[in-house]
């Protein structure tokens, strides 16, 4: 793909994602036009500031929520990457319609414009806490999931194509146990919920590169998985604090020990490539021959941190988060 002559918009283009994208992007891909969509006019002048005005760069304010804006920011765009979320699982809890206005109403209009607008391609951002949901966010997501994959049924004849990629917790990102850490450990005391728990762990520049080599390959419908390795919570507060004291506090309202990115339901559909899984739709309009150099995998294959077979080690963990 030449991204030269492409123009390219980001929801939610201010948050940690959007951020080193554009980073990744002007530095990598140089694109025609890179759109930055979000809603938090500090954060855009902050971006403006930082990248010196890009010439390529341009910044819209809007919300997803508001589909006439969407398609206004639509316009003359080729590539969508939808990054927009409510993410932080007690937000989502304590206001459980907004979470479903942003991350299904706000996805449907997303969906809805790139379709209207031609968009040649859109990818989702997802998480792992859409695999076998157990908090409004992942079931919100396992909905945005859903509606994206299904609507390619709905494109006709034009050229748009929706995937997904789906991965796990991001080092550093904003809301994460590593800034949760860091507030603590002057203190002294680092609080975990359960000694037992594992997490699936991907770096900013992982996720950058993992959804632009998915945005190359995509057919439409895809979900693509990255294989990445996990760590336990534990092993993560030594690397970053080794003299802190560890105070268990007992598992919070609609966490999980463990994380799955795969379950044995979509096995069925999952394809084995070197660097990543991909999940097949399973609808009749999936007609690609695409990755035939994939193996499939077993139906009992289950992809989920606590059996992996990719770990972190205190060390590895050490160098990340310094």
């Amino acid at each position: 793909m030449n991204w030269s002559d492409k123009k390219i918009l980001i929801t939610g283009g201010t948050g940690s994602f959007g951020k080193a994208f554009v980073r990744y992007a002007l530095e990598h891909l140089k694109p025609n036009v890179l759109r930055v969509f979000s809603r938090d006019e500090l954060k855009q002048a902050q971006m403006q500031e930082e990248f010196k005005n890009h010439p390529s760069l341009r910044f819209f304010i809007g919300d997803i929520r508001d589909a006439d804006r969407v398609e206004r920011a639509f316009r003359g765009v080729n590539i969508v990457i939808h990054a927009a979320a409510m993410k932080r699982i007690e937000a989502c809890e304590y206001n459980p319609f907004e979470a479903v206005q942003t991350n299904i109403i706000g996805t449907k209009n997303v969906i809805d414009q790139a379709i209207n607008c031609g968009i040649e391609k859109l990818i989702s951002l997802s998480t792992d806490k859409a695999c076998s949901p157990v908090n409004l966010y992942g079931a919100t997501k396992l909905c945005q999931e859903k509606i994206v994959v299904q609507s390619n049924s709905y494109v006709g004849p034009k050229k748009t194509r929706l995937s997904c990629v789906r991965y796990g917790n991001v080092v550093g990102s904003r809301g994460s146990v590593v800034e949760v850490f860091k507030s603590q450990g002057p203190g002294g005391t680092l609080t975990i919920t359960d000694e037992r728990m594992t997490r699936f762990w991907i770096t900013l520049d992982q996720a950058v590169r993992f959804v632009h080599s998915s945005i190359e390959m995509m057919e439409g419908g895809e979900i693509f998985i990255p294989k990445i390795p996990s760590m336990k919570i534990t092993d993560l507060a030594k690397a970053m604090y080794p003299q802190a004291q560890l105070k268990m506090i007992g598992i919070r309202p609609a966490e999980k020990l463990h994380e799955a990115m795969i379950t044995e339901d979509e096995a069925r559909n999952t394809i084995e490539l070197n660097d990543r899984f991909v999940i097949k739709p399973e609808f009749s309009w999936w007609q690609s021959q695409a990755y035939q150099s994939g193996t499939s995998v077993s139906e009992d294959f289950r992809y989920i941190s606590n059996i992996n077979d990719q770990w972190l080690s205190i060390e590895e963990l050490h160098e990340l988060t310094r």
